[in-house]
Order: C-alpha cells, then structure tokens, then sequence
C-alpha cells in the first residue's frame, strides 16, 4: 500500500523527470555557457543564507518560548507563526515601496538631513540580500514550529539529568535540547531551503535570477521543456544532497521518546536585561516579518483598495479556506500513511518511493501543473473517445477541469511538507512501543491511532498548520490548474500586483493574511496544550 500511495503521488513528478532524457537541440549547453554559473551561484548564496538564518531564528525563539518566561511570552507563541502567513512575494512588493528612493522612508530621511540623490548611501532592497532576508523573515516559521513541537514533546528526566550534571540553560539548551530535537529543526530547516529553491515571486520581482526563474524563463518564455524540465532536475540534486548529507552525517543516532508520560516542562523566569533581550529576539522577527508590512499593505488599502472588495471577497476566501483545509487533511494522513509504512517496513523500495513522492516539493508549481495536465488531460480523451464511440456523448472534462486536480497538485506540491514533520515525530517513537501494542493484542493500525497518534499529537497539528498555509499562498499550479470562474485570494492579489496596482492587490493581500490568522493562532494553542501533563487537570505524571 505505501508503494501504491508513493506512486499516486508520486506521477507528477516522474512525468517530469522522464524529459530529462530527451535531446534538448543544443538549448541546455546555451544555458550552460550563458547563464546556468549565475543560476548557481544565486542559488547557493539563497540556500546557505537562508537555512542559517531560519535554523538560527525558528529554534532560538521556540527555545525561548516553550522553556522561558518572560513579558509577552505567550503572545509570541502564536505570533510568531504570524509572517507564515504572508506570501514572499507580498512582502517584497511591500519593502520595495517603503524602501525605494521615491518611498517613505528615504523620502522622510531626505526632508530632515537635507539630502539630494547622492549625497548618501541607501542599500537596496531589490537584491540578492535583499531577497534572502525577506525570504529568511516569511520562512523561518517553518524551523519554529517544528523545533517548538519538538521541545513540548521532550521529557523532562532528560532535562533533570543535564542539570545535575552541571548544565546550566544554556548548556542546556546546546547540547540536550537542540541534539534531541534535532531531526525536528533539520526537518523545518530542509522545508524552509525547499520552498527557497522554489521561490519564484520574490526573486523575480528583484531581478534575482535563480534555478527556479531560470526554468520559467526557459519552459514559458522560450518554449523548451525538455531543458526546463533538466533545469528542474538540479533542483532535485540540491535536495537529494542536502537530505544524503544530513542522514550521513547523524550516522547510527537515533532519537526516540520512550513513554507517552510526561510532567509539566519546567520554566526559567527571566528578569532583567535577559527579560529584555528575549522580548526583544523575539519581537524583531514578527514586527519585521508581519506587522510593518501589514501595516504599510492596510495603508495602501485604505488609500486606495480594490474596488471588487464585497461579496465577491467570500468566494475568494470560500475557495482558498475549502481547498487549504481539503489538502491539509489529505497531505497529513497521506505523509503518516507513508512514513508508518516505512517504519513497518523499512525496504529499500518503500524508502526510495517515499522519498521519490516527496521531491514534487523541490519542483516549482507549474511544472507540477504541467506533469499533472499531461497524464489527466490523456486520461479525459481516453474517457470521452470512448464514450463519444459507444454512447454518443462527451462528458468534458472530467479531471483536467475540475477542483480533485487541484487538490492532488497542492498534495504533490506540499506532501514533503507533512511528511517530514510526520517522519520526524515518528522515528522518535521507540520499537518497543511498538512490539508491546503487538503482544497486547493491537493490530498495526490500531498501534498507529491508539500509541502513536496520541504521541505525535502537536507534530500532526504542525504538519496540518504548514501545508493549510502553504495552500493559502500557493499561486502558479492554482493559476493553471484552477477551473474556470474560480479564483482564490492569491490569484488575485498576483494578477494585481503584476500589473503594478500594489495599492489595489494589498486587499487581497490582506485577505489572504487574514484568513490564514485564525487556524494558525488556534493550531499553535492546541499545540500548547498537547502535551500531556499540561492539561487543566494539573496532571504531573514523570517520564519513565
């Protein structure tokens, strides 16, 4: 059944894959000659900036959040997911306009100093840094709150030994905490350089040319799919390196957790200059990763918003709401399907289609769409020949039109978002959990709802969160794949947007903020309150 599962899933991309093989005309060695060097090296400097920045801001602030208290602590649980929520390509529509020569900043620094053009430096948003720091501000959510599930989910006796052997918390905190969620933070940090190697908006907005422009440069604007398509393939070298280095490199370890019982995780009281500095690592983030560009995007609609705000809005966000909540709930139990069968069965064919299925994440989303269309829009011809032949009708299309295919491609597209979070919450499990179910009698499913679900109880909501959001900013494979007469929020604030009306798509721009706030903020407390001991009930049991 894995195998099966991994397949389905995996057909988008082995569509893809099998162009590679097909001669290109002497396109590929242009490429090669020209650009493919600077692809390269863009690429390269936006995977080790952001993966450091993520890894660096996700787990230091879930570190701070979950094991220390300090004023504001409990907003900053659920505020800082808040930038998740905001499409890359929002945020640098909205620093460009605050940040460039003609806007308000530089505009109000020149009117008190004095200054003329060139009378001083300004760096420039429009960038190679500059994308990398806003790409690291809307992505480092990912290592957060996989890092943050993975410390509710620690045992406390761990904590206790560390400290009677002299740890202090931040000791602690380097050599206990973050090596034992260390599957967790490599998981987010892996999602955060998957969405950055799939990172299309922002970058081509800034001029920055990467694998990813450089494929819809290639397969859109000069037609050739072939070379796109082996484009896409160096995509998929960056990941399969990058999770072939990690797993080397963690060697035999392995992390489990050997009860489902816990106590109460113990809190550090800040005061201080350390109260201080903690408020002040994690307000940095949120103010500069949502609530500055919330704030100059609600200026420009309220000065000018877009004039089809009204009813229309509530199909907008009914569509983008439904077809978030459908994927996620799909994506989850497909990745706790694959990876449960992986753990049962740890062959190297269910390892290589798992990780085969996973890799639709590290392909931009029109070329998902594309490895999509083609076998569906083969299979509707198949269906309506044959009934056109032997009952005289066409039924249309069936798949290629309609919405199944765009919740298949949000699971093609996200299924490595789920998976990795499930993946990483299961092998912390320990066998013998598993072998003590089987002699009680559970079956393999019953194990997995009656043991391990429980277990991985905040993880799941994590992986749910993820992909729920990740739907909600989706734009290219939603831009192909939708239907007629259907739009979502992301549609159109980019249809706006690439035509240069900032003013009028910032209200789609907010909508899609705003309708992902809710779930992220109600997720993030039951997260809080999934780990046991920390119900109502004041529960203590100690961990064996």
């Amino acid at each position: 059944m894995t195998v099966a599962v991994a397949l389905i899933v995996a057909l988008p991309v082995l569509v893809v894959l099998l162009h590679i093989f097909m001669p290109t005309n002497g396109i590929w060695h242009h490429l090669a000659s020209t650009v493919l060097g600077r692809y390269l090296a863009n690429t390269l400097f936006l995977v080790v900036t952001v993966g450091l920045g993520t890894a660096m801001i996700g787990t230091g602030t879930a570190w701070l959040v979950v094991m220390c208290r300090f004023p504001g602590s409990r907003i900053f649980e659920w505020a800082l997911l808040l930038p998740l929520a905001v499409p890359t390509y929002v945020i640098a529509y909205a620093y460009t306009d605050f940040l460039q020569y003609s806007g308000p900043l530089q505009t109000w620094l020149r009117e008190i100093f004095g200054w003329s053009h060139g009378d001083y430096y300004f760096p420039s948003i429009r960038s190679l840094g500059g994308a990398a720091t806003l790409i690291t501000l809307v992505l480092y959510p990912y290592v957060y709150l996989l890092a943050r599930a993975a410390f509710l989910e620690q045992s406390v006796c761990v904590l206790d030994v560390g400290r009677t052997l002299g740890r202090g918390p931040w000791r602690l905190f380097t050599s206990v905490a973050v090596p034992l969620a260390r599957p967790a933070i490599v998981g987010g940090v892996s999602l955060a350089l998957m969405e950055t190697l799939n990172e299309f908006g922002a970058v081509q907005f800034f001029g920055v040319d990467t694998f990813t422009t450089g494929i819809y440069r290639t397969w859109f604007g000069m037609g050739e799919q072939v070379a796109a398509a082996q484009l896409a393939a160096c995509l998929l070298l960056f990941v399969i390196v990058f999770v072939l280095l990690e797993r080397w490199s963690r060697g035999q370890r392995k992390y489990f957790h050997t009860s489902s019982r816990y106590q109460r995780l113990p809190e550090y009281q800040l005061a201080g200059w350390r109260a201080q500095g903690a408020f002040i690592a994690c307000a940095i983030p949120v103010l500069i990763g949502f609530l500055l560009p919330c704030a100059l995007l609600a200026h420009l609609a309220i000065q000018k918003g877009d004039a089809l705000f009204g009813t229309r809005f509530l199909d907008f966000a009914w569509n983008s709401l439904t077809l978030a909540a459908l994927a996620s709930m799909v994506a989850v139990s497909l990745a706790l399907i694959l990876s449960y069968g992986v753990r049962l069965h740890p062959s190297p064919i269910t390892r290589t289609a798992t990780r085969i299925a996973a890799m639709g994440y590290a392909i931009p989303g029109s070329v998902v769409a594309v490895g999509i269309l083609i076998p569906f829009a083969w299979l509707d011809d198949t269906i309506n020949s044959f009934l056109s032949e032997h009952y005289g009708f066409v039924a249309g299309l069936i798949f290629s039109g309609s919405a199944f295919i765009l919740v298949y491609a949000y699971v093609v597209r996200f299924l490595a978002v789920s998976f990795n979070t499930v993946e990483a919450s299961l092998g912390k499990v320990t066998p013998t959990m598993d072998a003590a179910a089987r002699t009680l009698g559970q079956t393999a499913g019953g194990t997995l709802r009656r043991v391990h679900t429980p277990i991985m109880r905040g993880s799941l909501l994590a992986a749910g969160i993820l992909v729920f959001v990740d739907v909600m900013k989706e734009l290219p494979a939603t831009i192909i794949l939708r239907p007629f007469n259907f739009d979502t929020l992301a549609v159109r604030a980019h249809n706006l947007a690439s035509d240069e009306r900032l003013a009028e798509a910032s209200t789609s721009s907010l909508a899609i903020v705003a309708v992902g706030i809710l779930p992220v903020i109600l997720l993030s407390m039951a997260m809080s309150r999934s780990r046991p001991g920390s119900g109502k009930t004041g529960r203590k049991d100690k961990d064996l």
